[in-house]
């Protein structure tokens, strides 16, 4: 899920290069942290949050199916 997150980022920004993902395991929960450069902030969560929700509906379908929960953070 981790390159997945990756790969989807990558398309989005200007600098792919600088996309990074770390991944945090629990139990029942990953969280994802996706960083990017300040200026492609704004085009990983898109206008009024529709691109980061989307981001996560894909991602909540991927770990659906390993019967886990998956939280995607976008960091500063």
């Amino acid at each position: 899920m981790k390159e997945f997150i990756k790969t989807m980022a990558r398309a989005l920004v200007d600098e792919p290069g600088e996309v990074s993902v770390n991944e945090i395991c629990g139990a029942q929960t990953m969280i994802f942290e996706l960083t990017v450069t300040k200026s492609d902030i704004g085009k990983v969560i898109g206008k009024k949050g529709k691109t980061a929700a989307a981001l996560r509906t894909l991602l909540s379908a991927v770990s659906a199916k390993n019967k886990k929960k998956a939280v995607l953070e976008i960091m500063d």
